[in-house]
């Protein structure tokens, strides 16, 4: 990549095309909806609560009076919400440019299982986002400048997939659901990627990866403790960058024509925690691609999507 910093007026014109965002009410998701919104696209709000997106669209117009924004209901916990959403899309069939893979939380202190047998992390920041993928990929539109972005994190490094008790019945902890959700994440993006080019499509996978972005992943509302609360907002309030800076690797990721599917790209700075975008560092565990496909073919089984 060139050395001069890539900033939002880099990225080209998006005039005609079409972006889905999952989570794209709040944080880095928003910025990255206001951005695209910005640059002419056609901006799908992909999130749960209507009347948050309802708020973030009135705002993106606030700024960009000319916008094309679309609220659709989507919900990466529960499959028959992603399932929904895919009839939906299929029935109407408009080509996608860009799928921006972003909802998720973290934070959970005690393990919550979702109605359909998930640790509530692993559904929500990635088996959902399987499903989703395998569910619209035919309407990606096929062209080297359609990207599906997966943003994983920085977490990913002490991640582990445990493969003899994925959904942590056994043994859980807050901090090794979300990383091994975001390992799963960056190691599918990466799988999906080699896929894509065995199957000769021009369409890329690009995992990102925000840094340390001061958002409200870690504030669980109920969920979380007040230790929890407390100690994820004085980390991210002492070394996070803005949600505008964090959302940066995925705008590239998104729409820079020297993005490589494949790659996998964060911040600039110090430990990859803020910056500006750059091809980011892949621990060695996560290009194992043994336990990719491994992973892969345990994705279809639980969520009955098969594709590639």
């Amino acid at each position: 990549m060139a050395k001069r910093k890539w900033t939002v007026a880099d990225m080209p014109l998006q005039t005609g095309r079409l972006a889905i965002i999952t989570g794209a009410t709040s944080g880095i998701g928003y910025e990255a909806a206001l951005a695209l919104a910005g640059a002419g696209a056609h901006v799908v709000l992909a999130a749960r609560d209507e009347g948050k997106a309802q708020r973030a669209m009135w705002s993106i117009r606030q700024v960009h009076p000319a916008a094309s924004l679309e609220f659709r209901p989507l919900d990466t916990a529960r499959l028959s919400s992603v399932r929904e959403f895919g009839t939906r899309w299929r029935d109407e069939r408009p080509p996608i440019d860009v799928l921006l893979l972003n909802a998720g939380i973290a934070s959970v202190p005690r393990r919550e299982e979702t109605a359909d047998g998930f640790e509530r992390q692993l559904v929500t920041n990635y088996l959902g986002h399987f499903t989703l993928t395998g569910l619209l990929l035919a309407d990606v539109r096929l062209s080297s400048a359609s990207r599906i972005v997966e943003v994983a994190s920085l977490a990913h490094r002490r991640g582990q997939i445990r493969f003899d008790d994925l959904q942590l019945r056994r043994s859980y902890s807050a901090q090794d659901a979300y990383r091994q959700s975001k390992l799963a994440m960056l190691m599918f993006g990466l799988e999906l990627d080699r896929r894509l080019r065995a199957a000769g499509s021009p369409i890329l996978s690009v995992p990102v990866h925000p840094g340390v972005a001061k958002t409200d992943i870690t504030r669980r509302g109920d969920r979380a403790g007040a230790v929890e609360r407390l100690a994820g907002r004085a980390i991210f309030s002492l070394l996070g960058q803005s949600a505008a800076r964090g959302a940066l690797p995925l705008l590239y990721g998104a729409t820079s024509p020297d993005a490589h599917g494949g790659h996998y790209y964060g911040p600039d700075g110090l430990w990859e925690a803020w910056g500006y975008p750059t091809t980011a560092d892949v621990a060695p565990h996560a290009r194992d691609q043994a336990t990719a496909k491994r992973l892969w073919s345990i994705s279809e089984d639980l969520t009955g999507v098969s594709y590639l």
